[in-house]
């Protein structure tokens, strides 16, 4: 009997992927439920937004922009316009994951950045949605377990604007962005967008920089 049958180097291999990108990402979720508690959210509110929305850059964007004052509308569209690279992904996974129903929606709650990028480095269909879930759940998993242990850390110390903690809103913006960031022109771009935003903070309402900034993107992308 082959040893192949209890031990496949290929799987462990995605999963090892899978399982180390989940945790290092749902660490992360720890900055988040200490920006919302430091935002004016009760660590519940904090907590579903992470169970519901799920998706790392947008529920910086509402937090961030309702805890600065700004209306529910900002919040929202800035939050949608974030989370919109979602549905490419899901155009993307669709014909691999081959889904249905209840598990079709399941599969879109999970379809995120990370779960997208191990996916696509398999070699084969099989690989892929392996990598797919693995990583997929084990954000999701991980995200709201480190979501709730910062919310409640928050929660506890008092106001957390003493120690710090309203910078972990525009630091993890920073940290989510700088990665993405591959060449010359992308760095430009970005520049552009924080210098705008930075000039029409004190002269707008809070989200509406934000909001603003896509119109460069839309300019830069079709001189593309």
């Amino acid at each position: 009997m082959s040893i192949t049958r209890y031990f496949n180097p290929r799987k462990n291999q995605v999963d090892r992927t899978g399982l180390s990108v989940a945790f290092t990402v749902g660490l992360y979720g720890a900055a988040f439920g200490a920006a919302g508690v430091t935002a004016g959210f009760s660590v519940l509110q904090t907590c579903l937004l992470s169970l519901l929305l799920f998706s790392g850059a947008s529920q910086f964007a509402v937090v961030g922009i309702m805890g600065a004052g700004g209306a529910a509308i900002s919040a929202i569209a800035t939050a949608t316009l974030l989370g919109f690279r979602n549905a490419l992904y899901g155009l993307q996974m669709a014909p691999i994951l081959k889904v249905s129903g209840i598990k079709r929606v399941l599969s879109a709650q999970i379809t995120i950045d990370e779960s997208t990028a191990v996916a696509t480095l398999q070699d084969n269909d099989a690989d892929c949605k392996r990598g797919f879930y693995v990583t997929g759940i084990g954000v999701y998993v991980f995200w709201n377990i480190f979501t709730f242990l910062g919310a409640l850390g928050a929660s506890a110390i008092g106001n957390p604007s003493v120690w710090g903690l309203d910078a972990a809103v525009p630091a993890a913006f920073c940290g989510l962005v700088w990665p993405r960031l591959k060449n010359k022109k992308q760095f430009v771009v970005s520049a552009v967008a924080i210098l705008w935003a930075l000039t029409l903070t004190p002269l707008t309402p809070a989200g509406v920089p934000i909001i603003t900034t896509v119109l460069l993107a839309v300019i830069f992308g079709w001189k593309k």
